[in-house]
């Protein structure tokens, strides 16, 4: 199967370190056509970005993840106290890079034990910023559905739902908004019915396929590191929901990603030169 675009992934993250270069070098002939490299504050900034630089069919989201809030380790805490409106200010120049083609991954996490307020405020203004700059948002919700989206009803945000754990009754509303949702791994699982109720309800239109890797990896590779190459499996389930060939739901998704995040189309972002290495 080829024409997979991952709309969410993580290839900065230490998992990879010891193979990245060889791994992004096989991506495409395993099918892939594009991936969303998606930082989660400034330390990891620099590195998505540079990963779409080297690769062509490789593209940047930059935004703060509201689990920075809370990991010592990170810079939102480690570099900035906790300042993250100065973390975000010292972040603006990434986006006047054309490899830079969303905000995120940004959300509302209450999973784990991390400050409510300036979560609302770090995501509210995550969305404005992506308003301000006209840019399509990544967005993480995990056990936050009511917060996440009284904020997207409020700035009505182009993008995608990422990892869409909802219902099928807030999906159909958060498409006719304007979002598009995010499925993975999580999908091929044994009892994932609210997915498949999801998957029935929202038109085909409005889904796009990621990884979350190196998490979430599915069935029947669960528990193994991800990569791009395994949505074929994710392929292969929801065309079984939709009667449809893997290929024909890879061909639809694919151009789903493309309408929405406006990347993929050319190959190489418009800020690479023939000064780049490339594998």
């Amino acid at each position: 199967m080829n024409n997979i675009i991952d709309t969410h992934a993580h290839y900065s993250s230490r998992q990879f370190d010891a193979d990245r270069d060889a791994l992004m070098a096989a991506l495409p002939g395993g099918g892939v056509a594009g991936v969303l490299e998606c930082a989660t504050h400034s330390g990891d900034a620099p590195a998505a970005v540079a990963l779409a630089h080297r690769y062509p069919f490789v593209r940047a989201a930059v935004g703060i993840h509201p689990e920075s809030l809370g990991e010592e380790d990170a810079p939102t805490v480690a570099v900035y106290g906790g300042d993250w409106r100065a973390e975000l200010a010292a972040m603006r120049p990434f986006f006047e890079d054309p490899a830079v083609i969303a905000v995120g991954e940004i959300g509302l996490d209450h999973h784990w034990p991390l400050p409510a307020r300036e979560q609302l405020e770090l995501f509210e203004a995550q969305l404005q910023l992506a308003a301000e700059l006209d840019l399509p948002v990544s967005v993480h919700d995990r056990e936050a559905h009511a917060e996440t989206y009284a904020l997207l009803r409020q700035y009505k945000p182009r993008g995608v739902l990422h990892c869409y754990s909802g219902s099928a009754e807030d999906a159909v509303w958060l498409v006719k908004q304007g979002m598009a949702l995010g499925f993975g791994g999580a999908a091929t699982y044994k009892g994932a019915k609210r997915a498949a109720k999801v998957l029935a309800a929202v038109p085909r239109s409005a889904v796009v396929l990621e990884t979350d890797c190196p998490y979430m990896a599915p069935e029947p590779v669960r528990g193994r590191r991800n990569d791009s190459r395994n949505i074929a499996h994710v392929a292969v389930r929801i065309g079984e929901l939709w009667d449809m060939d893997p290929q024909q739901v890879l061909d639809l998704t694919a151009a789903n990603a493309r309408r929405v995040f406006g990347a993929w189309e050319g190959g190489t972002p418009p800020c690479q030169t023939s000064s780049v290495n490339h594998p």
